[in-house]
C-alpha cells in the first residue's frame, strides 16, 4: 500500500457511490427488472442496461412502461422494482473486492467519506445495516435532492453536506450515468466499471478494482485538477 507523502494531495473528502461501486448489487438490481419485466411478458436485453443500471427506480419503472406496454402505473411498476430488488438486498449484501480496505485506509488517513446513492432512503438504509453506516459522515439517497443522477445535486449535495468544494473530492463511481452526474458537480472521478464499459477522459480515471486504488492514487487525482 502506498502511503502518501508531503508533496501528495490529501483528497478533501471522497465520495462513493453504493450499487455495483462499494456493494455488488447492481447484478440484484438488474435480477429485479427482469423478475418485473417478465411479469409484464416482456424481456429484457442488454439494449435496455442504461435505462436500469444506475438509474433511480422511477426512471427504470417508466423505461418498463413504455417498452411492455403495460396497462401498469408506473407507480405501481416502481413499487414491485422496489420490493423485488429489496427481497434480494437483503439476502445478498457483499463488499466489492477491495472496497472495505479503501474504506479502512481512508478512515485511518482521517479522509471524510459520503455515500451517495440513487437508491431510495429504505434501500440505502438495509445495506448499511450490514455494510456499515459508520464509515460515512453523509449519506445522500434518492429521496434527499429534487433531482438525482446523472443530474450533479447528490454529488453537490455531498459535498455541501461534509463542508468542501466538489473539485476538491474524489467521487467514486461504476455506472455511467453515475459518472456524468460526479463530473456535472465538478468532482474528479474514480471510475470502476461494474456491467457497462466507462472510457477515461478529463476528470475521469478508470480503474479495473479498487483494489488498485489507495489514498495515494485519490490523492493524484485531486492535484490533477488543481494543476
Amino acid at each position: 500500500m502506498h502511503r502518501p507523502t508531503a508533496a501528495t494531495s490529501v483528497p478533501a473528502a471522497v465520495l462513493f457511490d453504493m450499487d455495483g461501486t462499494l456493494v455488488d448489487t447492481e447484478d440484484l438490481w438488474w435480477q429485479a427488472a427482469v423478475e418485473v419485466a417478465e411479469h409484464l411478458g416482456h424481456r429484457l436485453t442488454a439494449a435496455d442496461l442504461p435505462d436500469v443500471l444506475g438509474r433511480p427506480v422511477e426512471h427504470t419503472a417508466a423505461h418498463l412502461h413504455r417498452t411492455s406496454g403495460t396497462a401498469q402505473s408506473t407507480t405501481r411498476l416502481a413499487e414491485d422494482l422496489d420490493q423485488a430488488f429489496a427481497d434480494r438486498v437483503a439476502a445478498q449484501i457483499r463488499p466489492r473486492p477491495g472496497a472495505l480496505s479503501l474504506l479502512a485506509e481512508l478512515r485511518r488517513a482521517q479522509v471524510p467519506m459520503a455515500l451517495v446513492s440513487a437508491s431510495p432512503r429504505r434501500i440505502v438504509d438495509l445495506v448499511l445495516a450490514e455494510f456499515g453506516a459508520e464509515w460515512f459522515s453523509v449519506v445522500v439517497t434518492a429521496d434527499d435532492t429534487p433531482r438525482t443522477k446523472p443530474a450533479p445535486d447528490p454529488y453537490l449535495a455531498a459535498a455541501e453536506g461534509l463542508g468542501v468544494t466538489p473539485a476538491r473530492c474524489v467521487a467514486v463511481e461504476d455506472s455511467p450515468v453515475g459518472v456524468a452526474s460526479a463530473w456535472a458537480a465538478g468532482c474528479p472521478v474514480l471510475a470502476v466499471p461494474s456491467a457497462t464499459p466507462i472510457p477515461a477522459g478529463p476528470r475521469v480515471t478508470v480503474l479495473g478494482s479498487l483494489e488498485e486504488a489507495d489514498l495515494m492514487r485519490l490523492g493524484a487525482l485531486v492535484a490533477e485538477i488543481r494543476s
